[in-house]
């Protein structure tokens, strides 16, 4: 039987970005191996700006093709068709296959440096979407970020900038259970409330209300010691101001730059680094995929007994999936941003 399904290309590359259309396509069925899953669930993620340009930063993730489906995306679904040993009709699974209806994937081939990888989730413990999230690449993001990455101590104040983001949020509160002073910022007054009165932190400022660093110090007049950055740019260069003799910096993105034609420069304080002996580290959850099994267990707990949540803004249809990402760059989406194909 022949099955036809949609998929979203990138049509061209403009100078004021990418253009996009949806493509029907023939699904190819399962070889030895493989299995067709049809997806229920796709991923909305900053870094995908990054990779929608002709040419892709250096050392990340290939860039998206013109014409080709855009390969490297989490979703997940359920296996219709298998021709794999450890993988039947009706599994729940994630893979790296998004912004389509349908995808062939060979079990064990590695994608997203094996983050992306098949495999099968739980959809009967938690919400199939949910690992896309705290359960998938952005809990273990949030997690390694601050527990390993950024070195997280006792008695630290921890700045976690986009901060009602996906993965800004699961930071702050992983950073509060542990009794952390956590400030956050964002972009809204509706994102600081959610920021102060669902996820509790202890002080928290809208970025548009001044410049950065005077609004940072009137929050931590004392300093902070960690800094997980989301956003690059004036905040980065407010947090080496504003770090302690000793302080941490966990470089997970940039989104305040993903949208430039030209490279932005560099903070103008860098030198403070040298003169406190701080440390600046970027990182990629990807490279921590072993950690996975740990931050699952820990997040489900945590979720389980009511001290995590979650909040996800969801855009219905595949072919809304560019709607959604360009609503997440423009700081319209609170939480973990999601497109529900079926």
């Amino acid at each position: 039987m022949s099955l036809t399904g949609r998929e979203i290309h990138v049509a061209a590359y403009t100078r004021g970005g990418p253009e996009f259309r949806v493509a029907e396509v023939s699904v190819r069925p399962p070889g030895r191996g493989e299995v067709l899953v049809r997806n229920t669930w796709t991923s909305v993620d900053p870094g995908l700006r990054v990779r929608l340009r002709e040419h892709a930063p250096e050392g990340y993730f290939d860039g998206f093709q013109v014409d080709a489906p855009m390969d490297g995306i989490l979703t997940v679904g359920e296996v219709v068709e298998s021709r794999a040993d450890a993988f039947a009709p009706g599994d729940h699974v994630w893979h790296a296959a998004g912004w389509r209806d349908y995808a062939t994937i060979r079990a064990g081939a590695p994608a997203l440096g094996g983050l992306g990888t098949l495999r099968r989730i739980d959809a009967d413990a938690a919400p199939a979407q949910a690992y896309l999230g705290p359960l998938g690449g952005i809990g273990l993001t949030a997690y390694v970020g601050l527990l390993e990455v950024a070195g997280l101590q006792d008695g630290d104040v921890v700045w976690v900038s986009a901060a009602a983001g996906a993965v800004g949020s699961i930071v702050a509160q992983i950073a509060k259970l542990r009794g952390h002073t956590v400030i956050g910022s964002a972009g809204s007054a509706a994102k600081v409330a959610h920021l102060l009165d669902d996820l509790r932190l202890d002080a928290a400022f809208n970025h548009r209300d001044g410049p950065v660093a005077d609004l940072l110090r009137a929050a931590a007049p004392e300093g902070i010691d960690v800094y997980f950055d989301n956003v690059g740019g004036d905040h980065l260069e407010a947090a080496i101001g504003a770090l302690r003799r000793g302080g941490r910096a966990a470089l997970c993105g940039a989104v305040s730059a993903y949208d430039a034609d030209e490279p932005r420069p560099g903070p103008a304080n860098l030198f403070r680094a040298v003169t406190h002996e701080l440390t600046l580290r970027g990182f990629r959850g990807s490279a921590h995929v072993h950690r996975l099994p740990e931050v699952q267990r820990d997040m489900a707990g945590w979720i389980a007994d009511g001290r995590l949540r979650y909040t996800e803004t969801v855009v219905d249809g595949l072919e809304r999936a560019p709607e959604a990402l360009a609503l997440m760059l423009a700081g319209r989406t609170t939480g973990k941003t999601l497109v529900r194909i079926a």
